[in-house]
């Protein structure tokens, strides 16, 4: 997990900086998590996170703002200020009091102001943070948005990964990321894919080179981030190895410890990979909405089986009571 300036968090949620003398840059957030400063202005200082983002909303600002003893509020916020945690940030617009200009100036600690509500402010900035700080890792491979299903293309180097990526591009579908995907897990059951800054939006194809997808296609077929769905191993098709043909049982792909529904696809000449991976994603859409074709296959397969058993057994009982019937005449 690698941190996130101040500076980064001051530019992406638009916040004001009050204090611009201190370096931003070099304070690094290290938590997604926060905290809504209320109790330690009380004095109450125990288990006190200072390595979180401090939030002080309308009724923290009301509490400090009516208080009598301006020496002891003086000495509450110097104390708070003195733990250095990353940031302090004001909701609402709110102008931070004297005396957090004095112990910011002292301790080296940024004054924030935001217009928007605390309680909207405080999601924002977690989901912001969650995102950012998320364990992440690098993997060789496409990442491809397909009818809204983000479909990560793996394989080896050269087996055609950027070639479906482009027909799948030129049928509509949107480039998140060619040759790098940079994956973070966001939360328990979800992995977030992008592509890095310096490859953003390129795709190489050998003998041809580099292309610019947004340039040559335009904005609607490229993406910033997507959501990882579905997995797609290619590889080079074999005699001797047994492939799926029917999918009844899922198999997983696991991703900083998230399981990901996988599919192998053998590759040989005169197969269609963008009419494929279209096809693989448009079903795993449906397994999603309830609606699984091969178990539906299966589920026909064996109430046809069934109903011929219980048609057989019905004729074997039929033929022995006509039998039972001729033995009683005689």
């Amino acid at each position: 997990m690698s941190g996130v300036s101040v500076t980064d968090l001051i530019e992406r949620l638009s916040l004001t900086n009050h204090t611009p003398d201190i370096d931003t840059d070099k304070i690094m957030i290290e938590t997604a998590d926060i905290n809504r400063t209320a109790l330690q202005l009380t004095g109450f200082f125990e288990h006190f996170e200072k390595g979180r983002v401090q939030v002080i909303g309308f009724v923290e600002y009301t509490y400090m703002q009516r208080q009598s003893d301006e020496k002891k509020l003086h000495d509450i916020v110097d104390k708070l200020m003195s733990y250095k945690f990353p940031c302090i940030i004001f909701c609402r617009d709110l102008e931070p009091l004297s005396e957090f200009y004095d112990a910011a100036e002292k301790y080296g600690v940024p004054l924030l102001t935001t217009k928007r509500a605390t309680s909207e402010f405080s999601a924002e900035i977690i989901r912001w943070l969650n995102v950012e700080l998320a364990p992440m890792i690098s993997i060789h491979g496409v990442l491809v948005d397909v009818y809204g299903e983000g479909v990560l293309i793996t394989g080896e180097s050269g087996i055609g990964k950027s070639e479906a990526a482009l027909e799948l591009i030129k049928r509509g579908h949107r480039l998140v990321s060619d040759d790098v995907v940079e994956i973070r897990r966001v939360s328990e059951v979800t992995l977030i894919g992008t592509s890095p800054d310096i490859t953003r939006h390129f795709i190489e194809l050998r003998g041809i080179g580099i292309i610019d997808v947004k340039t040559l296609f335009g904005v609607e077929h490229v993406k910033e981030t997507q959501s990882i769905d579905l997995v797609i191993k290619l590889e080079d098709w074999s005699r001797e190895a047994e492939y799926d043909r029917l999918g009844l049982e899922e198999e997983y792909e696991e991703i900083l410890g998230n399981k990901v529904v996988c599919h192998s696809i053998p590759i040989r000449p005169g197969r269609n990979l963008a009419v494929i991976v279209e096809s693989a994603a448009v079903n795993h859409r449906q397994k999603k909405m309830g609606y699984n074709a091969a178990q539906e296959l299966y589920n026909r397969v064996t109430g046809n089986l069934r109903a011929k058993e219980q048609e057989m057994a019905k004729n074997e009982i039929e033929e022995e009571t006509r039998a039972e019937y001729l033995e009683d005449i005689k």
